[in-house]
């Protein structure tokens, strides 16, 4: 089997981010429904849609948006991701120590890090760890810099495990805009969440 030279690889990258891109705009990047399921005790709930940028130092970029529904009880968290159309394309539990993926064709996979799993998924990094606090307006627990707040004594600008986060559009469950950047050796990485609904 011939092996595909740099060029053609680029282009069908650009190829795929562009067919996305399509999707997305066609179908407004559907979120996927809410996780409505019997739990012990209130949840958080936040759907919503995102874009992943990835730009390289050798100037390739590679983009997914898609749609996330985010669940959150006292002792386990759901996150589904779905493509541009609302199919969902993984769903991943965190329980603490414990991060099980299950894709759409029903594979599993187990893992200690949610991140990493999220990374098998998209090909590049989402700090599903500290989304749960950052969906709430809060800091994770851990050690953050560069800390700012907005008028009104919100969460605004921040970092922290490895990224810079901005968070605006409150409503009265916490931010609706979420903008993280992550720079890596290779790579800039830049995440947009909008949240749509509870």
């Amino acid at each position: 089997m011939p092996m595909s030279n740099p060029a053609d690889i680029h282009r069908r990258r650009l190829l795929f981010a562009g067919i996305g891109l399509i999707g997305a705009l066609v179908a407004g990047c559907a979120s996927p429904p809410r996780i409505d399921e019997a739990a012990a005790g209130p949840s958080f709930d936040r759907t919503g849609r995102f874009a992943l940028l990835v730009e390289r130092r050798n100037s390739e970029q590679e983009a997914v948006q898609g749609g996330f529904a985010w669940r959150d009880t006292s002792s386990v968290q759901r996150l589904d991701l779905a493509n541009p159309l609302g199919n969902t394309l993984a769903r991943i539990d965190l329980q603490p120590g414990r991060a099980v993926l299950t894709r759409s064709n029903g594979a599993v996979e187990q893992a200690s890090s949610p991140d990493a799993l999220v990374e098998q998924v998209l090909g590049s990094p989402i700090p599903v760890a500290g989304l749960r606090y950052w969906l709430q307006g809060r800091l994770a627990p851990g050690p953050s810099e560069h800390v700012e707040k907005d008028a009104d004594g919100r969460l605004y600008r921040f970092a922290q495990q490895d990224w810079r986060v901005e968070l605006t559009r409150y409503d009265n469950l916490g931010p609706r805009l979420l903008r993280l950047r992550r720079t890596e050796a290779a790579r800039d990485i830049s995440l947009r969440l909008v949240v749509d609904g509870q």
